[in-house]
């Protein structure tokens, strides 16, 4: 079967066209990227404009285009915070439903936890053990902790890089005092969930997805993304930390020229880096790996454990 899976981010439009059957891993065969920043299209009350659900349907109708170049049979469609927080989202949904035919599942915080954990325990195994999960996404961070498929714990927190970066770090470079400032939310915000994790005793595994930990780890030294998804990518906290400081003397447009660091992503970088860090460091990681696979992969995975078995 060719599924095609079309996640609605905060910061991009994903469409993931894999071949998959039950009991088996998914093989990608098409990506069809476009950036879109929903969560920098809210307006003052937080709803998404006429303008920006205009650029939505336009840039989820291109996706739907290449589907059917692809010969997608099946399309599993799905928005995550941007769309979840914004105030006006039964409208968005109408609309994108009425104009395009598709009709997205908006993911709540908790799910997006529960179904990148999947994909992780699928992609390190029952070998693993306990695992904790780290994802930092555009506009939430998600955690979830456990020793089966499904977690034990999963929380998603208002910290995504995206979001952090608009609300927080108008300067560029940005001021020394909102870093810290910045600094000091992210990690009061983690803090509160800590303790709902930790009494259930230490990870024996960690891990994390995202652009943001790739982005990372590659800065930082790991193997860059075209030597294959089977090469170990691992982030230390001590590289981490050395690079906060870094990242926070320079602009964006210095951001862009370390390995890795694309352009539409360079502004969220400090911000993701502060989470990373702050993440690590409440969570006494010294280090982790960064997966392959993420939500897309768990909402693929999700969908083929519900098939019928033939």
């Amino acid at each position: 079967m060719r599924l095609g899976v079309l996640d609605v981010g905060s910061n991009t439009v994903h469409l993931l066209v894999v071949d998959a059957h039950a009991g088996a891993a998914p093989l990608p065969a098409h990506s069809h990227k476009a950036e879109l920043r929903l969560a920098e299209l809210l307006d003052e009350d937080g709803a998404i404009g006429p303008e920006g659900i205009d650029r939505l349907i336009a840039t989820i109708s291109g996706a739907l285009l290449s589907a059917e170049d692809k010969g997608v049979q099946e399309l599993l469609p799905f928005a995550t915070s941007a769309v979840r927080e914004a105030s006006n989202v039964d409208e968005v949904i109408a609309r994108v439903r009425a104009e395009t035919g598709v009709d997205l599942v908006v993911l709540s915080g908790e799910e997006e936890a529960r179904l990148t954990f999947l994909a992780a325990r699928r992609w390190y195994g029952w070998s693993a053990g306990k695992l904790l999960l780290l994802d930092i996404g555009g506009g939430s961070l998600e955690v979830a902790y456990g020793i089966d498929e499904e977690p034990d714990a999963a929380v998603s927190l208002p910290l995504g890089a995206g979001r952090l970066t608009a609300g927080w770090l108008p300067g560029d470079p940005p001021d020394a005092a909102d870093v810290r400032a910045l600094r000091r939310h992210v990690r009061a915000q983690i803090a509160g969930t800590v303790g709902e994790f930790t009494r259930s005793g230490r990870p024996d595994h960690v891990v994390a997805t995202s652009k943001t930990f790739k982005q990372l780890a590659r800065i930082a030294g790991a193997a860059r993304s075209s030597e294959g998804a089977y090469v170990q990518r691992t982030l230390s906290r001590k590289s981490l930390e050395e690079w906060v400081p870094k990242l926070a003397a320079m602009t964006t447009e210095q951001r862009t020229t370390l390995p890795g660091v694309s352009e539409g992503r360079a502004p969220q970088l400090l911000a993701g880096a502060l989470v990373a860090e702050g993440a690590m460091d409440l969570f006494a990681v010294d280090e982790l790996e960064v997966c392959p696979w993420a939500l897309r992969e768990g909402v693929i995975l999700r969908h083929l454990d519900h098939l019928p078995v033939r």
